[in-house]
């Protein structure tokens, strides 16, 4: 029989801390600072800085960048604030990049 290993997660890349579930992926089409990103609809065990407003691609946000809670490396953003209505369902997401994350439970 197959043993359970639990929940699908996500990890910083650089130390393995869990940053969210596998569970909580919005979309998988999201462009980061390096690449390809992950649109989450929750995160943990991370620290968010200061907002600021951004222009992306699909127009003005406010986001805020985050960050692993245990070594600090930069992990992607949060989204505070979309100005375009299209854009609404981003609030209060969290975009983490592709290459700053690891699989653990897969």
């Amino acid at each position: 029989m197959a043993e359970s290993l639990g929940p699908r997660l996500y990890s910083c890349y650089n130390c393995r801390n869990h940053v969210s579930l596998h569970d909580d992926i919005i979309s998988k089409s999201f462009q980061g600072r390096s690449g390809r990103a992950f649109l989450f609809s929750h995160a943990m065990n991370i620290r968010v800085g200061a907002k600021a407003d951004r222009h992306l691609i699909t127009g003005l946000h406010t986001v805020a960048d985050i960050y692993c809670g245990d070594c600090g490396e930069l992990l992607g953003w949060k989204y505070e604030r979309a100005y375009e209505a299209s854009q609404k369902y981003k609030e209060g997401k969290f975009i983490l990049e592709k290459a700053k994350i690891a699989k653990e439970n897969w």
